[in-house]
């Protein structure tokens, strides 16, 4: 029953913390409010304890939202990027191991070299959750956002891979060779994709047969779906290759195979909704969970300071801003490098960081936030050696982590805002004239196949209705169409007329919702009519609400 009660409060937590970044004069950024609550839940006076079992929350919470991630990722941006990615995700994490485990290593000598290596591989991966809360949707050029969500899905494979081998080679189970290394990361890598495509393929060639057994059920269709992501991560870490990767594998293939396109309807609304709610409660679980993780970090670490005569707090607090920096700085000369480079040897086809300025450096520089992944694997870390003496520095790990997790928020939260500030970029008009185009070609195709209904039903013998009748009513629907395909000055009229006529038509909607309510109300239709209908209008309010957005 604890367990139950856990549960309900910090879905309760995460539910408040979407109302307090509304009620609040100014903004500040839903991960900030969360990991605020979770802290204050943690204090003595409220004794709210969760232990984090970093294997059950990397199987819980981080599969469905990667998923999702992969499943909103353009699969074609994805690969049109892929070298900047690869690059992101493969060189420059094997740079941060090195170059920021040996910057630990100095600053901090009572942390032996394995240890800071491991460190450093869990500070490595970025993460696009927090990005976006703290930009918001659409702040940042569509081609960067691109290539850091891109980054963001796939290095936290690397940079676990990467903790993974310095965690082995300390507790004595491994021996390093760059040559194995290699071999076990690309195993671990590729096999974890091919993991996440084909679960991802058997459940789409199963979907008819479940959909025969079942009907047109879209409960049954949508639970089936949300196991997805759990059974991908689940069947690939049990073969030992990279769950992570299987997740955001399944996510970007869910679209390719056709699943989302082929399924009814019922099935379509209702999924968007579902994983709509559950990454909001799984993105804000994350955050709290790293909130409620606090004071204990902040506890046991200056308690182990004290004790530890090589170690004074304040030299933690300094090797966190210092770390950070450093990773800002190398990421930032990392993008710059990249930009030399292809500005001097790839002109023929130049990656994209060849046409960054240095205000779009580093933009893309501090928008590298640290966030879940970050603490899962610090928290992953072994208590005990394989003799039972405590694995060296554990402590520090923890609270260098934590700490380089808030502060890179906390940058974020102030940088990023400033950096954006009158930043032009023409996606936004690039976006208004492709939906143009679309709508224009939509609506060509559509008035040949309306031309082709009329003429197949004039000839038709068993039509009960009169030619004339057929006719009026797809020259209103062929009119309507038309206004789509009009030159650019007429299609500022006639978006203004689309525009009130949806106005008109809401008007009538809801005038009719409030008509059915009475009408059940005065008992003279059943309850069964009422949600019927009511259906069919929120369907058409839905359609009529996304229009106006």
């Amino acid at each position: 029953m604890e367990i139950f009660f856990t549960i309900l409060i910090l879905i309760l937590a995460v539910s408040i913390s979407g109302v307090v970044t509304k009620v609040l004069p100014f903004r500040i950024p839903l991960p900030i409010v969360q990991i605020a609550i979770g802290a204050a839940l943690a204090w003595p006076q409220f004794g709210l304890h969760v232990t984090f079992d970093p294997e059950l929350f990397l199987v819980l919470l981080i599969p469905p939202l990667l998923f999702v991630d992969g499943w909103k990722t353009p699969t074609r941006e994805f690969f049109q990027n892929g070298r900047e990615i690869f690059i992101l995700v493969l060189v420059l994490v094997l740079v941060t191991v090195v170059g920021i485990g040996y910057l630990i290593y100095w600053m901090m000598p009572s942390i032996p070299l394995i240890a800071a290596f491991a460190l450093a591989a869990v500070l490595s991966p970025t993460d696009a959750v927090a990005l976006s809360s703290i930009v918001g949707k659409g702040r940042m050029p569509k081609r960067m956002m691109s290539i850091v969500e891109g980054e963001a899905l796939m290095n936290d494979a690397s940079g676990l891979v990467a903790l993974k081998f310095a965690v082995a080679i300390a507790m004595g189970t491994m021996v390093f060779t760059v040559t194995g290394a290699t071999i076990e990361f690309f195993k671990v890598a590729v096999g974890g994709l091919l993991a996440g495509i084909g679960v991802t393929w058997i459940y789409s060639k199963s979907l008819r047969l479940m959909s025969r057994w079942s009907g047109d059920e879209p409960a049954t269709q949508i639970v089936f779906m949300l196991l997805l992501p759990f059974a991908s991560y689940m069947i690939a870490e049990h073969i030992g290759v990279s769950g992570i990767l299987a997740s955001v594998a399944a996510g970007m293939t869910i679209t390719k195979s056709g699943v989302i396109r082929n399924a009814p309807l019922a099935m379509r609304l209702r999924a968007d909704s579902v994983w709509s709610m559950l990454e909001f409660v799984f993105n804000g679980l994350v955050f709290i969970m790293l909130g409620l993780q606090l004071p204990g970090i902040w506890e046991t670490s200056v308690i182990q300071a004290e004790l530890d005569p090589s170690v004074e707090t304040w030299m933690l607090f300094t090797a966190v801003v210092a770390i950070y920096f450093a990773l800002l700085v190398l990421r930032f000369s990392w993008l710059w490098l990249m930009k030399k480079f292809s500005l001097l040897f790839l002109k023929k086809k130049p990656l994209q960081f060849a046409n960054y300025t240095t205000r779009e450096l580093l933009l893309s520089s501090v928008a590298g936030v640290r966030g879940a992944i970050t603490l899962a694997g610090a928290l992953s870390v072994p208590l005990f050696l394989p003799d039972g003496s405590p694995f060296p520095a554990r402590y520090q790990l923890i609270f260098i982590a934590a700490g380089v997790i808030l502060f890179s928020i906390f940058i974020g939260v102030i940088a990023l805002p400033l950096l954006l500030r009158n930043f032009k970029f023409g996606d936004k008009e690039a976006d208004i004239n492709e939906i143009r185009m679309a709508k224009a070609a939509m609506a060509e195709v559509a008035i040949v196949s309306m031309n082709k209904m009329e003429e197949r039903l004039s000839a038709d013998a068993d039509e009960k209705l009169d030619p004339e009748d057929i006719s009026e009513v797809a020259s209103r629907v062929i009119g309507n169409l038309r206004r789509r395909t009009a030159g650019q000055d007429e299609m500022e009229r006639n978006l203004l007329i689309e525009d009130l006529e949806r106005r008109f038509r809401l008007t009538a909607l809801r005038a009719e919702r409030g008509e059915l309510y009475h009408l059940r109300a005065t008992r003279k239709i059943s309850n069964e009519t009422l949600h019927m209908m009511l259906t069919d209008l929120d369907l058409l309010e839905a359609l009529l609400v996304e229009k106006e957005h």
